[in-house]
């Protein structure tokens, strides 16, 4: 096997959202240090690292680095010429709803016409603007189960942090969600919010959801920021060691075969991988969630990847259009897909 380093890569990089990810299973239960192991390869973790590196979880300028996080940074740095590429996408149900204050009388989708929304500000770059994308994005689907659209509601900018960080800086769960505070003091009618953190901080503020999102047959009305989620490589990694991607997609789909025959062990990773507790990743993560963290790049879930990068790309959030057919890169998990299956 030939050195690592005479190769140009001399170090892995992993990076993930608070959320349920099949990488982020496999790291937490050793998966991803044990692929990378008989290449000489450690495991490094961007949200383990200084806000140097940890910034390269939106602009993935790292050429070791996987990434499996929302679309908003991936596609904003794929826009402004990252060398990426698309190796794999998951669709995970994760409690997507319109909170409200209680006896608001916002009760379903078409209950929203006149009510003040709240929007979170600008960031400093698009891709750390991804609470503002999800937002517009979050209510559009919302508004959309009712027969409305964008213009049936008055939006209200809210305060947003300008960097965000998933390294060691990372405020995480001791910040409120954007939007909380102000729909507490009646400055907002409605607000966008998912997953676990976010339901936890509505049981604690007293919220009720007035539009369960999850609740709509439709999936293309919860098309956002994680629905559906990519899997992105640097390019040079998987044109110069495309056994290192192999191996890490291995990994990968090893602890979704996991996940999907161990509910409460799933959960027990959850409350630390969601920075939330338990009672959070219940109400977030319903539904067989468990059983559905496999990637794919069907053309089901790449054709939703394009309807919420038409609508990035409508409203401001990518520097220009992403070809996201040419992007996709499905050689890798095809193999892995084939070899496991065999």
């Amino acid at each position: 096997m030939s050195s690592p380093r005479t190769r140009g890569v001399d170090k892995i990089w992993f990076t993930r959202c608070p959320v349920p990810t099949a990488s982020g299973l496999a790291h937490r239960r050793g998966g991803l240090a044990e692929a990378f192991a008989p290449y000489g390869l450690e495991v490094g973790v961007l949200q383990d690292a200084e806000p140097e590196l940890a910034r390269h979880h939106f602009d993935h300028d790292l050429p070791g680095l996987f990434r499996e996080g929302g679309n908003v940074p991936a596609l904003a740095a794929r826009s402004e010429g990252a060398p990426t590429r698309l190796i794999g996408l998951t669709w995970i149900e994760e409690w997507q709803s319109v909170l409200v204050r209680p006896g608001s009388g916002i009760e379903g989708p078409g209950d929203l016409r006149g009510a003040r929304v709240a929007l979170p500000g600008w960031a400093r770059t698009r891709a750390q603007s991804f609470p503002r994308a999800m937002a517009l994005h979050g209510i559009k689907g919302a508004l959309t189960q009712g027969g409305l659209n964008l213009d049936d509601v008055t939006f209200v900018e809210v305060a947003a942090d300008l960097s965000p960080s998933v390294g060691r800086d990372a405020r995480g769960g001791r910040i409120a969600w954007p939007g909380l505070d102000e729909l507490v003091r009646g400055q907002v009618d409605a607000v966008y919010v998912k997953g676990a953190r976010a339901a936890e901080q509505a049981a604690e503020l007293g919220l009720v959801v007035g539009v369960d999102l999850d609740a709509h047959p439709d999936p293309s009305t919860r098309v956002n920021n994680g629905t559906p989620r990519p899997i992105t490589v640097h390019e040079r990694l998987l044109e110069e060691r495309p056994e290192l991607v192999t191996a890490f997609l291995t990994a990968t789909l090893r602890a979704a075969d996991w996940a999907a025959a161990d509910l409460d062990g799933v959960r027990g990773i959850l409350a630390g991988e969601t920075r939330s507790g338990a009672s959070g990743v219940r109400t977030a993560y319903r539904d067989g969630f468990h059983r559905t963290l496999r990637p794919d790049l069907s053309p089901e879930r790449l054709d939703l990847l394009v309807k919420q990068k038409d609508f990035l790309l409508l409203h401001g959030f990518l520097a220009a259009d992403v070809d996201v057919a040419s992007w996709a890169a499905p050689e890798p998990l095809r193999e892995v897909t084939a070899r496991t299956a065999a």
